[in-house]
């Protein structure tokens, strides 16, 4: 008898591929089994439908001033309840264009959409591009009520369930009144009649196709879209949004070309003070310091109203007409207790105190003569002003002239550029660009050999916290903003500041020695604006072409920066960080500091009682421009031949600075003379000084010392 024949290959293939198709049957049937369960337990779950309409829209957050004083409340924006039928229909209409074409078509989820964010996922795998969304207005309506933002799958499968119960338990009117009264337009508006009475001043029950557009357009980046912060994005997100309206059959092409949101008129802005900059600023961290919740919180911060109101003030009354300015001030532990990031939040929401990157000018060499001290050099290491050449750079004083061996003190003092560049040479650009770093600079920092007159953009808070760490003993401050967060109600604390462990930047005396450096540039200079009757270390900077006026100090452990410059960057003539910013950085302080205890400094020394300090800094070539290695070295004048050794020529006043008028000629300001007034007692308020006549004069201008206007 023969044996029975095996089945073929085909047969086999045919076999598995019918068994794993009754699998895949089995599994897909299952899982509808239990999504239908689990969308029936949602279904019971569901509140009514008049509980939902009365849950609160979004978290309320209350942020209080360092003494519990309430700054400003961040809850949603009232609105009234307005019923689908009340609802313009232009608005309904764009919303469902914009976000949800299908949404009387399917089942709270869109299959269609979410292949589409699939197909979109796959081609963009590892190119860090961000996915497609796939949300229906179920699903984010959903998400808003019951569940959080973070993206995670569990929360997905659950807004899924949730949004497929939404549309078992009611209907797609209620669903869609639900959503325009809930959804979020930005500035604390929740619903469509909270956002038209704040962008447009009127109830939402009178919107127009121009306004729906722009609203609608919201919905998908508030902070990016909103009219009151960039009005030119809002109008182009809406032309988008008139766009895909017409696509979709909601208006007709005529109503398209004759509605321009250009057109739409927005409701004044309430006047806000500057205290916005701040809140923007520390809350911001919040994701950082706490895990998300939608409960109502307490934010308590660090400021401090009486300065905020002090640095308002001297921001307003010490800006030039045209100019934009800002100023932070960071106490020794690195609490910020003011900050102004422009002269009006209104009309410019930028920060340019935390935001803004600008040159410093001299305001960097901070960084070049820490390094130089922490190489060994001290404030009387002798040092020789003389030209100097560098990869083809050519740095020059502003008197084009040079004052020989003088000592390191001399030349901070009178903000030498060729020492600078000297130091930066010997102790190498890239240790500087470190220093820099160091000391919480987070830009990038370019180590031509220009760099060490501040060739590189950086931040207001970094400058400020880098003087901050100097004036600490060389142990870091890092700022911040907030003490802790209280959650309302329940009074749980969800989060508060502890100091950070000691970190030393630089060793004990190096900071001493800086500090002496800094005290000698206010005292003895451009920047005496900045004296306010007690010690004060800090150093003004000024870019070529005057585009940035800087100065930075502190005293009484109070550290304040204060920038001022145009948006654009054009040239300001005038500007120079020795007079308006000094005399802003000067009239904030002696009003913080007035109740302060004033400790003095490690190095009270008796500094010269003028100081020709050329802030302006001087180039062959823009000092903004990128530094080139091969550019031709600049030719040095005739006239710039070496004065006599130990006389700083380069001290001849900046021309246009605020200076005294010039005086009989004096004796020779040689270094015995200079180390004489130095080893002095501190006089801040000068009480022995002596008239003007039994003073030694200042040495008589020659027409040799005048400096070019720029």
């Amino acid at each position: 008898m023969a044996a029975a024949s095996s089945p073929s290959p085909t047969r086999r293939s045919r076999k598995r591929l019918v068994t794993s198709l009754k699998v895949l049957a089995l599994a897909v049937l299952a899982g509808l089994i239990g999504t239908f369960i689990a969308v029936m337990i949602a279904v019971a779950s569901l509140p009514g439908y008049d509980e939902l309409k009365l849950s609160p829209n979004g978290q309320s957050i209350r942020v209080l001033a360092a003494d519990g004083t309430q700054i400003v409340n961040m809850g949603p924006a009232p609105g009234q309840w307005i019923p689908f039928d009340a609802i313009p229909h232009v608005m309904a209409d764009a919303m469902i264009a914009v976000e949800d074409r299908r949404f009387y078509a399917h089942p709270g989820i869109d299959p269609i959409g979410m292949a589409r964010s699939a197909k979109y996922a796959w081609e963009r795998r590892g190119t860090g591009r961000r996915l497609q969304g796939a949300s229906t207005i179920t699903q984010q309506i959903t998400r808003n009520i019951f569940l959080t933002n973070s993206y995670t799958a569990g929360r997905k499968i659950r807004e899924i369930i949730l949004a497929m119960a939404m549309e078992w338990k009611f209907s797609k009117r209620q669903i869609l009144e639900l959503y325009l009264n809930r959804v979020y337009f930005g500035g604390g508006a929740y619903g469509i009649d909270a956002a038209s009475r704040k962008f447009y001043g009127h109830p939402g029950t009178q919107l127009s196709l121009g306004e729906s557009a722009i609203l609608a357009g919201l919905v998908k980046a508030p902070s990016n879209y909103s009219p009151s912060a960039d009005a030119q994005a809002a109008v182009d997100r809406a032309r988008v949004v008139l766009g895909v309206m017409r696509d979709a059959g909601k208006i007709s092409y005529t109503e398209q070309a004759q509605t321009d949101p250009a057109d739409v008129k927005l409701a004044p802005e309430p006047k806000r003070n500057s205290v916005r900059y701040f809140t923007d600023w520390a809350l911001a961290q919040l994701d950082t310091l706490i895990d998300e919740t939608t409960a109502p919180i307490d934010v308590y911060t660090t400021l401090d109203l009486g300065m905020q109101r002090d640095a308002d003030n001297a921001v307003r009354q010490n800006t030039p007409e045209g100019l934009q300015a800002a100023l932070v001030s960071i106490d020794r532990d690195g609490a910020v207790r003011a900050m102004v990031g422009g002269r009006d939040y209104v009309s410019s929401i930028y920060n340019r105190a935390t935001q803004a990157e600008r040159q410093p000018g001299s305001a960097f060499k901070l960084f070049v003569y820490l390094a130089a001290l922490e190489s060994g050099m001290t404030p009387s290491t002798p040092v020789v002003d003389e030209p100097v050449t560098i990869d083809g750079w050519s740095p020059r004083n502003s008197s084009r002239r040079f004052s020989g061996q003088i000592d390191l003190r001399t030349a901070f003092a009178f903000s030498i550029n060729t020492i600078a560049a000297k130091l930066g040479q010997q102790v190498g650009f890239d240790t500087v660009a470190d220093m820099a770093r160091r000391f919480g600079i987070t830009t990038p920092i370019n180590t031509h050999p220009a760099m060490v007159l501040g060739s590189s953009n950086v931040r207001l808070i970094d400058m400020t916290r880098a003087f901050a760490s100097v004036g600490n003993g060389g142990v870091a401050v890092t700022p911040f903003g907030i003490l802790r967060v209280v959650q309302q109600g329940t009074q749980e604390v969800l989060y508060e500041h502890r100091a950070d462990t000691p970190r030393v930047l630089v060793a004990p005396q190096v900071a001493a020695q800086m500090t002496d450096l800094l005290q000698t540039a206010v005292n003895t200079g451009t920047a005496r604006a900045a004296q306010i009757g007690r010690p004060v270390a800090g150093k003004t900077g000024t870019t070529s072409s005057n585009k940035d006026g800087w100065f930075l100090g502190f005293s009484s452990g109070l550290t304040t920066g204060v920038w001022m410059g145009r948006d654009d960057a054009k040239a300001v003539g005038g500007l120079q960080g020795g007079r308006a910013p000094a005399s802003a950085f000067a009239a904030f302080m002696r009003a913080a500091v007035a109740n302060r205890p004033d400790p003095g400094f490690q190095t009270d020394v008796t500094l010269p009682e003028w100081q020709l300090e050329p802030d302006e800094e001087a180039y062959f070539g823009e000092p903004d421009q990128n530094f080139a290695g091969d550019n031709a070295a600049a030719p040095a004048p005739t006239d710039l031949a070496p004065a006599a050794p130990g006389v700083p020529t380069d001290a001849a006043p900046d021309q246009g600075d605020d200076q005294p008028a010039p005086e009989p000629a004096a004796p020779a300001l040689d270094q015995q003379w200079l180390d004489g007034v130095l080893t002095r007692g501190d006089r801040p308020d000068r009480p022995d000084r002596a008239p003007r006549a039994d003073r030694l004069p200042r040495r008589e201008r020659t027409p040799q010392d005048e400096r070019p206007n720029p």
